[in-house]
């Protein structure tokens, strides 16, 4: 399975919402986005399923992924929250894998997602999956992706390859 973990493109800056949580996309942060999913579009990306922050900045950049057809699936996940905890998501992996194996499924039934979300937990997250550890090294810019390999076995915590770290710069 492969995931890619994709920063929300630029946003108003902080401050200028009374509610942080609905600070949208700007011009240029849909442009910039915009030309990501086009790039990720041309080079065969498909997700399976695109889970968003509910976070109008994140939710907007993954429905500009789903317009770019790169999937026909999408929907918010609060684990993807400022602040959100892996353990929920990994939780949420282990269900999908169990649901899919009892329905005599392949565990990869889902092989490709994508999640919107917030720096620094993007980072944090890919650092947990690859090293087992938070190292706060791993800096994700606004419409920036990190792509993770992870092992078709249980455990995926320090066990996951990073194949994937750009900013949005070289989809330009």
């Amino acid at each position: 399975m492969e995931i890619y973990l994709i920063r929300h493109g630029i946003a108003a800056e902080r401050g200028t919402y009374t509610n942080d949580r609905e600070r949208p996309l700007v011009a240029k942060g849909i442009n910039k986005t915009q030309k990501v999913a086009e790039k990720l579009q041309s080079i065969g990306i498909e997700f399976d399923l695109i889970l968003s922050s509910p976070l109008v900045r994140a939710f907007q950049t993954a429905e500009i992924l789903l317009k770019a057809g790169l999937s026909s699936t999408l929907d918010t996940f609060t684990p993807l929250e400022p602040g959100g905890n892996i353990k929920d998501w990994l939780q949420w992996l282990q269900e999908m894998r169990s649901r899919s194996a009892a329905f005599g499924r392949s565990q990869n039934s889902l092989n490709q997602l994508a999640f919107v979300g917030h720096q620094p937990d993007l980072g944090n997250w890919a650092e947990m999956l690859v090293w087992g550890s938070i190292r706060n090294q791993v800096i994700v810019k606004k419409a920036g992706i990190v792509g993770l390999r992870l092992p078709d076995s249980k455990e995926i915590v320090g066990h996951s390859e990073l194949f994937l770290l750009t900013s949005p710069k070289w989809f330009m």
